[in-house]
């Protein structure tokens, strides 16, 4: 079974209480009935969750609006899961979702999953956004200096001379100097 999957049942379990619904919801074998979880009423987070997360897994569209309204949640478990799921679904329209809450100033705090999706995605939208979101981040005080970095080490992943200016504008931050150096030196 595959870790990420392993910490999500673990963390679900605990939530539902082991409940019968959440046995249910994991040995469904029927995308329509896990696909019925997300637009039910009155289902309780981890269902929505975990029904979102295996139809992702699956390539199934159905989930693509549960999982990137999990991806922008403040518990960060819920943000790991949704992206493991996003990055496995392949809708066309995961980077423009990503990249809008990456970029998303009111938001910084929860863009961290994101950044590291668009990443990953290495879609179009993927240097722009993480250019964008590093631009604004790079204030001497910036509180969000962990978003920054992942922002840092994706453009370097990238490999995009599009980053260069910002790259070097963060070599000049003490917690960014090591990673934007590195970064620096992947570019073309």
């Amino acid at each position: 079974m595959d870790e990420d999957l392993r910490s999500l049942l673990d963390r679900v379990r605990d939530e539902s209480g082991g409940s019968l619904a959440y046995q249910r919801l994991v040995r469904a074998e029927d995308r329509d009935e896990l696909a019925a979880v997300l637009t039910a009423r009155e289902q309780p987070l981890w269902a929505r969750e975990l029904a979102a997360f295996r139809l992702g897994c699956a390539g199934d569209r159905r989930a693509f609006e549960t999982l990137v309204l999990l991806l922008n949640h403040r518990d960060p478990e819920r943000c790991v899961s949704a992206s493991y799921a996003l990055a496995r679904l392949g809708d066309p329209r995961t980077p423009r979702a990503a990249a809008a809450l990456a970029t998303n100033t009111l938001r910084t705090a929860y863009a961290m999953h994101p950044v590291r999706l668009l990443t990953e995605l290495r879609a179009p939208e993927s240097v722009p956004a993480l250019i964008a979101t590093l631009s604004g981040l790079l204030a001497p005080d910036e509180p969000h200096w962990r978003v920054a970095l992942a922002c840092v080490e994706g453009l370097g992943r990238l490999g995009d001379a599009r980053a260069r200016p910002v790259l070097e504008a963060a070599r000049d931050h003490p917690r960014l100097a090591t990673a934007a150096a590195t970064a620096l030196g992947r570019l073309p």
